[in-house]
């Protein structure tokens, strides 16, 4: 079932960036516009019996623009109840293979430099076992000052001082070398505060991105449904946003209340408009038609 959800939130959910804020007059209430295509809305939506969801829509973050990103873009998001994270994969690499067929006629791109064929077979690989064959960092026993020292040794700028931020920053480094197409899992906790534990290990989740010409191309888990787990993850992220991370995640009070109702084992996975312009080789900007620029007569 197609689906709308509020672009207007009390707090931000679903990902990971620095929001547009804005104000309600009526209500006298802040707000922010949503940086994600309502997952916290979606998965309550798996709450109430709704079997299948999807939104295509408008996302906003207030952050830099690159080849890659925009501050305004179209993403897509879908959930599946009942189904976890290895359902989600099989979905996806269909669904990019009929995009890349019906869309572009081919299944062979070369892109930001890369060479890769969405026909052949998807590889997975894991996230920690990446960084350390890379950069010689175990994520999962490491220190901040280990991990600086290490992207200051490699020369990569990083901005964020939190452990989240640089475990990130540390990933992103290793990723560039990939052009796919993989699967990339087993995401230490700290970097999916939305996301199932894995049983095997609980500090892993069953989290899934696409990686393609170094990117990330799409993003999707067995989505968290234990109330304790998610306010304890809220909590941690609350720690980021007071040591002045501010991409971390909001806390979701209404949220955990309704995991406690209970929200059945759920797959969910976003993607959006990057994708279309990796595929023909073109900045996002030029894939838009109307991309912010500013006026000529602020221009200096």
């Amino acid at each position: 079932m197609e689906v709308e959800t509020p672009s207007l939130e009390i707090t931000t959910g679903g990902a990971e960036a620095t929001p547009f804020k804005t104000y309600n007059e009526d209500f006298k209430l802040p707000l922010f516009l949503r940086i994600s295509i309502g997952e916290l809305w979606q998965k309550r939506l798996m709450a109430a019996g709704f079997a299948k969801t999807f939104e295509i829509g408008r996302a906003y973050r207030n952050e830099g623009s690159d080849a890659n990103h925009l501050q305004e873009f179209t993403n897509l998001e879908f959930y599946w109840s009942y189904a976890n994270y290895q359902d989600g994969m099989k979905l996806v690499e269909e669904l990019y293979k009929k995009i890349a067929k019906d869309v572009f006629g081919t299944m062979q791109f070369e892109t930001r430099g890369f060479k890769f064929d969405l026909g052949g077979k998807w590889e997975k690989i894991d996230y920690c076992e990446t960084v350390k064959k890379e950069t010689g960092i175990d994520i999962l026993n490491t220190t901040y000052d280990e991990i600086k020292n290490k992207l200051d040794k490699l020369g990569v700028k990083y901005d964020g001082n939190t452990m989240e931020r640089m475990v990130d920053t540390l990933w992103k480094y290793c990723r560039r070398k990939i052009s796919g197409p993989v699967f990339l899992t087993g995401h230490p906790k700290l970097v999916s505060p939305l996301s199932k534990s894995m049983g095997k290990n609980p500090e892993l989740t069953e989290r899934f991105q696409v990686i393609l010409a170094g990117s990330e191309v799409g993003n999707g888990f067995s989505e968290l449904n234990d109330p304790l787990d998610q306010a304890e993850r809220f909590e941690a992220q609350q720690e980021l946003l007071k040591a002045g991370d501010k991409e971390a995640m909001m806390p979701d009070a209404e949220f955990v209340e309704m995991l406690e109702y209970g929200m059945p084992p759920t797959c969910g996975f976003g993607f959006g408009e990057m994708l279309f312009a990796f595929l023909a080789d073109k900045p996002i900007r030029e894939t838009q038609m109307f991309p912010l620029m500013k006026p000529k007569h602020l221009e200096q």
